[in-house]
């Protein structure tokens, strides 16, 4: 069974989110607090408007039974994880680069949905990998010449990038038995809890002298992008998840561009084009690559 044809939305929101996600590595960089800070009010500010959301949309949060609770426990850490290793990575290396390499998610998760269905790609799949692949390896080519410090920032992000590997495929695990509001609020919540201990630990600034970016971040990154993510993870497949990530650093790169006059050149351009091709090709027939019960909405 194809689970797209219930939700018709469901990739036009994850390219939504997956854009407003690209957003992120700028608006840390603008905090104005520690790295691990930002993400704990990235989660913790988000929280009001999350519970508002899922009430309104008829969604209400319940504490799950204690099988359903250790998963969304799991997978708080694993994203708590990931902002904190990716969020100081930000402050070490280019916007671009620190979204490539945090999303080396897009290709685990996608590998992950190979396996989980036990075959190979088809030859449409094989070539949107491919030119994924391209792209990335475009994107990366100014990476060559990078400084130890950023070196150290990349190694962070592509760290990071595992961690949320490990994060998306307990969202998809969860999402069988939950719906996306309630389960993004909870693991929300349990992340934010496991952040503030450690921003303190590291004696970093909590408090921001200007409230803006801390709750632009938490707006456009964990309501609007986390949002759109884990309702649409829940309808597609991890092959088109995967790949739509694979926006974020081409958007980074824009970013960059526009707000540090870091360098974009013609290859950064290729790598973009590859990226929004290979979407295009895994898109056509024969996308579909998990069957599994009906999830939630």
């Amino acid at each position: 069974m194809n689970r797209s044809k219930d939700h018709p939305f469901a990739f036009a929101a994850l390219l939504i989110g997956s854009s407003a996600l690209a957003f992120g590595p700028w608006l840390v960089r603008l905090a104005g607090v520690g790295p691990v800070a930002a993400g704990f009010w990235r989660l913790a500010l988000a929280l009001p408007f999350l519970f508002a959301i899922a009430l309104a949309v008829r969604q209400p949060v319940r504490w799950p039974g204690r099988g359903l609770a250790l998963l969304l426990a799991l997978a708080a850490f694993f994203f708590a994880a990931d902002l904190a290793a990716w969020h100081v990575g930000i402050h070490m290396t280019k916007l671009a680069n620190a979204t490539l390499f945090g999303n080396t998610s897009s290709f685990a998760f996608a590998a992950w949905g190979l396996w989980l269905v036990r075959r190979w790609p088809s030859r449409t799949q094989g070539a949107s990998l491919t030119l994924a692949a391209i792209g990335a390896a475009l994107l990366m080519g100014s990476s060559a010449e990078l400084s130890i410090r950023n070196i150290q920032g990349d190694l962070l992000a592509l760290f990071a990038g595992l961690l949320y590997t490990g994060y998306l495929i307990a969202v998809l695990r969860a999402r069988d038995a939950l719906q996306s509001l309630p389960l993004l609020f909870i693991t929300s919540a349990l992340g934010a809890a496991m952040l503030l201990p450690l921003s303190l630990a590291l004696g970093e600034r909590i408090v921001p002298a200007d409230w803006t970016f801390v709750l632009i971040l938490a707006l456009s990154s964990q309501v609007l992008g986390q949002g759109l993510l884990v309702y649409a993870i829940g309808a597609l497949p991890p092959l088109v998840v995967g790949l739509t990530l694979l926006t974020q650093p081409a958007i980074s790169a824009l970013v960059g561009w526009l707000a540090y006059g870091e360098t974009l050149s013609l290859l950064d351009w290729a790598g973009a084009m590859a990226i929004a091709a290979a979407l295009v090709l895994v898109r056509l027939p024969e996308r579909g690559l998990r069957t599994s019960p009906e999830q939630p909405s």
